[in-house]
């Protein structure tokens, strides 16, 4: 352990062909946000395709984030100690694999599988870009760069998913939309094999693989259970996995505390500048990947984009993001990780009282303002947190920290898109089910109708095909409810965004004694 820490504390300020290497590590991240992001502007479609109601597209659409949250955590220890290159190369290897599995699915129930599939191929892939850049570049404006870089990028990655995705459905089917990474990653994957350096700062810790297993299924647990319990006919079994979940979390946290070498350091994870960054930047990055989750079924199905406009009509936030990202690392630099982070939530928040203002005839102006200010914001605050979260940490668990950065992403964007998601959903079906029974026809619906009507957008196309003669209702209801069903959403989502800026007002600290914690958690971490 301490030839490891000697070896971290002599090594050059960055490798040698650090501007490859860090492309390679870049691009791998890309490969996974990408794939994050590729669901949400084909879910319209694979509702019409599949007739799959709301909490199954909403599965679909968490299926890559939530498998990349339930194993990061376990995936992130494996490659601290048997070789972060190495779980790098073999996730990229089967993102191949697990992309085209989705998009060639029959089902929808092969396509959430294959989704999830791709998500845990990203567990394997996704921590060990960041925790690479930390072993291989030391403490320093440098690494500070790097991880701006790679932070603002990997946000923006899902902007740019949209954008392919929209211009390939426009020509070709919905599972085109999973193909986009298949030649990333085979770059990603020569790229890394090249240049990245491997078993660099490495653990010899064991690895507590029973922990991990509890963990993963927690995690699995408590987003699907958040995802389903508040959908109509599912509260039970919602309720269900919620608990389960909560409990083996609870299982783990004791697990934790108890063993000599704990998946997760809880000493570690205890810290303030640890675990404030971590809620902070959860919240934030759920928060875009939430919006973008309801704002592509809004612009498709209420305003009716094409799926091209409706990439496009997301642009202003990777334009955010690759303007402030540069700006971000210095500001973080100069003033430290509370003043940043708090410009990113303001901006936030502005974005999402403009989606508050949407309805049927929303001009694009203020649509492309509110995703502007979105990218922005998460411009501003995922660089700081990121970087505090691996300046607190020893570099030989630095996939901790690395995984926890990830889970800001991953599991902030599952509980933030199962939340949103869930909240567009139960909307819907309320509207949808006041709307019948203020009918004349009500009595003579059935059960079956109504229940495809309440399900989705989607799913009332279906309905109003098979019944031309009320195709105009069934078209209105299905708008105004699916305009209710995301109105609350948004209501969510900023209040989620607001409680995320108080706990950064009022548990972060000034730079001067952030800087004075740094110093003192790298003194108790010497050998």
């Amino acid at each position: 352990m301490s030839d490891t820490r000697a070896a971290a504390a002599t090594r050059p300020d960055a490798p040698a062909r650090s501007g490859l290497v860090l492309s390679a590590l870049i691009l791998g991240a890309l490969v996974c946000n990408i794939n994050l992001a590729a669901a949400n502007i084909a879910l319209p479609d694979i509702g019409r395709t599949f007739g799959a109601g709301q909490v199954s597209l909403n599965i679909v659409g968490l299926g890559c984030s939530l498998g990349l949250a339930m194993s990061v955590l376990y995936f992130g220890a494996l490659a601290d100690r048997y070789g972060r290159k190495q779980l790098l190369m073999l996730g990229l290897a089967l993102t191949v694999v697990a992309s085209l599995c989705s998009a060639f699915s029959p089902s929808v129930e092969l396509l959430i599988a294959s989704r999830v599939f791709t998500g845990i191929a990203a567990g394997l892939a996704f921590p060990t870009t960041l925790s690479l850049i930390t072993a291989l570049w030391s403490n320093g404006p440098r690494r500070t760069r790097a991880i701006a870089l790679w932070s603002g990028v990997s946000a923006m990655a899902s902007i740019v998913g949209s954008v392919l995705a929209g211009l390939l459905l426009s020509v070709f089917w919905w599972g085109s939309a999973f193909l986009i990474a298949v030649p990333i990653a085979a770059a990603a994957l020569v790229l890394v094999a090249l240049f990245v350096p491997g078993h660099v700062a490495e653990s010899r810790d064991p690895v507590d693989h029973l922990g991990g297993i509890l963990a993963t299924l927690a995690i699995a647990g408590i987003v699907l259970g958040i995802g389903t319990v508040f959908a109509p006919g599912q509260h039970v079994i919602g309720g269900v996995m919620l608990a389960v979940g909560a409990v083996l979390l609870v299982v783990f946290l004791v697990r934790q505390a108890r063993e000599e070498h704990p998946l997760y350091d809880l000493r570690v994870a205890r810290r303030r500048m640890f675990w404030v960054p971590a809620t902070a930047g959860t919240i934030v990055f759920g928060s875009l990947m939430g919006a973008m989750f309801v704002g592509q079924q809004y612009l498709q199905n209420i305003l009716g984009y094409s799926t091209l406009q409706a990439g496009l009509a997301v642009v202003p936030a990777a334009v955010g993001l690759l303007l402030f990202a540069p700006m971000s690392a210095r500001l973080l630099t100069r003033r430290g990780s509370r003043t940043t982070m708090l410009l990113g939530y303001a901006l936030v928040f502005v974005g999402f009282l403009t989606t508050l203002l949407w309805n049927p005839s929303t001009p694009y102006w203020l649509i492309g303002l509110g995703f502007f200010a979105i990218g922005s914001g998460a411009a501003f605050a995922m660089t700081p947190a990121s970087r505090a979260l691996t300046e607190s940490t020893p570099v030989r668990r630095v996939g901790m920290a690395s995984a926890t950065s990830d889970l800001q992403r991953d599991l902030g964007g599952s509980i933030m898109q199962a939340l949103l998601g869930a909240i567009l959903a139960a909307g819907f079906a309320a509207s949808f089910g006041r709307q019948i029974s203020a009918s004349a026809e009500a009595s003579t619906i059935s059960d079956t109708v109504t229940q495809a009507l309440q399900a989705s957008y989607g799913s009332a196309l279906r309905v109003a095909d098979q019944f031309p003669q009320y195709r105009d209702e069934i078209l209105a209801g299905a708008t105004q409810s699916l305009v209710t069903g995301a109105w609350g959403a948004y209501l969510i989502g900023a209040v989620a965004v607001v409680v995320g800026g108080v706990i950064v007002w009022f548990r972060l600290p000034s730079f001067a004694r952030e800087q004075e914690l740094i110093a003192q958690y790298a003194k108790e971490d010497a050998p």
